[in-house]
């Protein structure tokens, strides 16, 4: 699925397309991410979780938004726990892309672009993120897109039955 790589804010519309991606990719994802209740891997379940990612954004805490390769969603790049307070502007970086469109490029052009909103639209000046100690591909992503590994949350997240190590980035906006 090579091509153009976009962003637009999450639609209620995208649920469909993104439980198609999650319920596929659920193997694939597990060693990256804490468990999923059965219904998250819905359209219905889905619906539900952008109502929430979009009140998050109407409170001005959450920029939620899904990655497009040629018009079609492949993905999803979001910013959390956003601070926006004059002496603190921050926010953290997350993303995922589904199997059938990984390996083009699409995760490091889209990160590329939410750095852009996340200075340009937020007005944030620090962009935050946290991988697993052993997810390779997505410390490529981060470092391409100007991020520096900072230090080690140890034991930050529980995946795969297992508390982990989480390896922390920054990247000063602007920059």
């Amino acid at each position: 699925m090579p091509g153009s790589t976009r962003i637009r804010l999450i639609e209620p519309a995208d649920a469909a397309a993104i439980a198609a991606h999650r319920a596929r990719d659920a193997e694939a994802f597990r060693p990256w991410e804490p468990a999923r209740p059965a219904d998250f891997f819905t359209s219905q379940g889905q619906a539900e979780r952008i109502d929430g990612l979009l009140a998050g954004y109407r409170a001005g805490t959450v920029w939620p938004g899904v990655v497009l390769a040629d018009g079609q969603v492949v993905g999803q790049v979001t910013v959390g726990g956003i601070l926006a307070q004059p002496h603190l502007r921050r926010g953290s970086v997350g993303y995922w892309i589904g199997s059938v469109a990984q390996n083009h490029g699409h995760a490091g052009r889209a990160v590329g672009l939410l750095l852009r909103v996340m200075a340009d639209e937020l007005g944030l000046h620090r962009a935050e993120a946290s991988t697993n100690l052993e997810n390779l591909p997505s410390q490529r992503v981060l470092r391409r897109n100007g991020f520096h590994p900072y230090g080690v949350a140890h034991a930050a997240i529980l995946l795969d039955g297992r508390w982990r190590d989480g390896l922390l980035w920054e990247r000063i906006l602007g920059d």
